[in-house]
């Protein structure tokens, strides 16, 4: 590799290694003080590296620096991301797991980690057994049986996340699945969760009350010689009178309270959720609203498009053998008449396609990402949790890569192919396929049921 092309991968290693730092400050640990570095230098490694991947095949599909130099960035990185995903990440999660433990002693956390890790290797290992992934000539230490385990790992997640989102995506942009929400319900709501709230509050100041009295009441005190037989007499008749003991009427209270603090929090969730269609059905009317209305028309139409062709995949066992952004010109050129350069436009918009699915799958998996931390994290399992995400964003990436391989030109494949070794890129394609549609099929369901559900008055 020469001065130059050396150069460009060190510069963009440390930009993606910074802004992958940022986003760990600014994003992930923005409510926590206390940031432990480890953690964040792996997670901002593995970022660093994940791009890196993407820039790569950008550089294929442009012819950006010397083959042999993009082949030797290939083998760094990828063997670099497999040395993390494998060894470094596995260690350190059991490691930071094993420390949490108040219990465990300081002398037996190497022992413990290390036994940790094997276990670990043991089952990742056994993963590939099921899978026709590797062709038998390979030997035990090599890539390719690392990177066709990993592989398993990361089409999965990313089938699942690619089903479920095909199908909310629609859910969540097109107004035909809003209910229409007034703001006269609204207020009928809010109405209602005042005077639930207002019955809990007379409630509990009659309960101070009561428990007040009931430490002033002889009978709270015990028998004692102190007090005179008619103070306790008194207070037995004005107990009754009053409709039983104190105590009495303090469990009942009790009894009253803790049904209408439950209806207040349905109440209370209720309304939030009517005050969140009713900003759905006002942003609706925006321009914005309007292009995601239409955004959404066309992910239902991918949605349906991609369901059908995954089950012909599936029932037919068909994997497509030309990349679609080459199938369709060749149709545009053979059927429409249309005179390109098969070539030159393959290359320009392959570099544009394989930009966007980089960007997007970037974005999409760092939101995602966000959302899942800021809902689970705490203070405690924090750096245990964005361990775990760094070794999923690195399997999911790795995983990209494999899939993406077939949305370029076959003169673009040729070292990619040569770096990640003999795989079964087919079972990819067709496990995808089949998680894909597993995972569409379920959200289908779930939503449906979710949005038949009665709705709120």
């Amino acid at each position: 590799m020469d001065g130059w092309d050396a150069g460009v991968m060190i510069l963009s290693e440390i930009l993606f290694f910074v802004f992958g730092w940022l986003f760990f400050m600014k994003q992930l640990f923005k409510n926590y003080e206390v940031h432990n570095w480890v953690v964040q230098l792996l997670f901002s490694i593995t970022f660093a590296l994940s791009c890196t991947m993407f820039e790569l095949i950008i550089f294929e599909i442009v012819n950006v620096m010397d083959s042999r130099s993009r082949y030797s960035s290939w083998r760094y990185t990828l063997s670099s991301m497999l040395f993390l995903l494998i060894v470094v990440l596995p260690i350190y999660v059991a490691y930071s797991l094993i420390r949490s433990i108040a219990f465990i002693r300081s002398r037996y956390v190497a022992s413990l980690t290390t036994m940790f890790w094997l276990v670990f290797i043991y089952f990742f290992w056994k993963l590939g057994d099921p899978f026709p992934i590797l062709s038998s000539k390979h030997g035990i230490f090599t890539i390719e049986q690392a990177i066709s385990r990993i592989g398993v790992i990361g089409v999965t997640v990313m089938a699942v996340l690619s089903g479920f989102g095909a199908v909310n995506a629609p859910y969540c942009y097109m107004t035909v699945f809003m209910r229409k929400v007034d703001q006269n319900s609204i207020n009928q709501m809010e109405l209602k969760l005042n005077q639930t709230l207002g019955m809990i509050v007379a409630k509990k100041r009659r309960l101070a009350h009561y428990e007040r009295e009931l430490q002033r009441s002889a009978f709270s005190r015990g028998t004692n010689d102190n007090t005179g037989l008619f103070h306790r007499l008194w207070g037995t008749v004005s107990s009754v009178a009053t409709g039983g003991t104190l105590s009495d009427q303090i469990g009942q209270l009790n009894d009253e309270i803790q049904p209408l603090e439950e209806l207040s929090r349905h109440l209370f969730l209720a309304l939030v959720e009517l005050r969140n269609m009713k900003d759905r059905l006002d942003y609706s009317q925006t321009w914005m609203g309007q292009y995601f209305n239409v955004l959404g028309h066309f992910f239902s139409v991918y949605c349906i498009w991609k369901i059908f062709i995954c089950t012909v995949n599936i029932v037919f066992d068909r994997v497509g053998k030309v990349d679609p952004v080459t199938k369709g010109i060749e149709i545009g050129v053979h059927w429409m008449g249309f005179e390109l350069d098969v070539r030159f436009w393959s290359q320009h918009i392959s570099f544009m396609l394989v930009g966007v699915i980089a960007v997007t799958s970037i974005r999409g998996l760092l939101i995602t990402l966000t959302k899942f931390f800021l809902a689970i994290s705490s203070t405690k399992s924090s750096n245990i949790i964005v361990l775990l995400l760094a070794q999923i964003m690195g399997m999911y990436f790795v995983s990209s890569v494999l899939l993406m391989r077939m949305n370029m030109p076959l003169e673009y494949r040729v070292i990619i192919t040569e770096v990640l070794g003999d795989l079964q890129f087919n079972f990819y394609h067709r496990w995808f396929d089949v998680i894909f549609l597993i995972s569409a099929l379920s959200s289908i369901l779930f939503l449906y049921l979710a949005h038949k559900q009665t709705p709120i008055h």
